[in-house]
Formats: structure tokens, C-alpha cells, sequence
């Protein structure tokens, strides 16, 4: 039983999802610092409110605070571009830049009477019927 237990937690995705959840959790609090800190007051300076949350509506003596969602909505894509363009993007065009992607090889050459597609075993043309030199 305890064997088992053991196996299932040294397994190798169980430790990457552990160690992902705590590095989430940590860069959480960083992207949300950001938005709070550096994001939120460049937006205040441009509309003059520090955000969205005096936004209400009443409607027979029932508030619909869609101040607040709005604030939610911006946050979100606040947070998602800083991840996007801060992280992302950059180690995107590292991993391009180490590990460049390999051609592959064309499965197809044109015919040199109808100038269609054959395959490259092709030894007749399927749309001319013209014989084709070995490739």
C-alpha cells in the first residue's frame, strides 16, 4: 500500500504539477503586483479615478456593482498580456533561437510537362501520364 503511495507521488508528473502550482503561486503575486502597482495608476493618471468600482447601477433599490466587474475584466487582460508579453514572448524566442525547427523535405516536385504536383516517387505524371525521371 505504502509502495504504491510512494510510486504515485515520485512519479514524474506529480512532481512537475507540484512545482508548477508553486511557481504559479509565487508569479501570481508578482504579475498581480505589476497590474496594482505600475498598470493600475498609469490607467488612473490617463481617466482620473484610481478604477471602475464607483460604477453602479440601481435598479429598485438593487445595486449592480459592474464597476467592480469591469475592473475584474481589465484586470484579466492586463495580467494576461503582462504574462504574455513579458514571459511568453521572450523565452518563445528563445526556445526558437536554441532549438531552430527542422525543414522538412518536400513530398511533392512539379511535373516537367504539366507542371502539376507528383510525388517525388512518382515515375509517371497521374494528371499527363508522361513518364518522369527518378528524382
Amino acid at each position: 500500500m505504502l509502495k504504491g503511495f510512494r510510486d504515485f507521488i515520485l512519479r514524474g508528473n506529480v512532481m512537475d504539477l507540484a512545482v508548477a502550482v508553486v511557481i504559479g503561486a509565487a508569479f501570481t503575486s508578482i504579475v498581480g503586483s505589476l497590474v496594482k502597482d505600475i498598470i493600475n495608476p498609469l490607467i488612473a493618471a490617463i481617466f482620473s479615478k484610481p478604477d471602475f468600482s464607483y460604477l453602479v447601477l440601481t435598479i429598485n433599490g438593487g445595486k449592480i456593482t459592474y464597476g467592480n466587474f469591469l475592473n475584474q475584466v481589465i484586470n484579466f487582460v492586463l495580467i494576461a498580456a503582462a504574462v504574455y508579453f513579458i514571459f511568453v514572448l521572450p523565452v518563445n524566442r528563445l526556445m526558437a533561437k536554441f532549438f531552430p525547427a527542422k525543414a522538412e523535405p518536400p513530398k511533392t516536385r512539379p511535373c516537367p510537362q504539366c507542371l502539376s504536383d507528383i510525388p517525388i516517387e512518382a515515375k509517371r505524371c497521374a494528371h499527363c501520364t508522361q513518364p518522369v525521371a527518378a528524382a
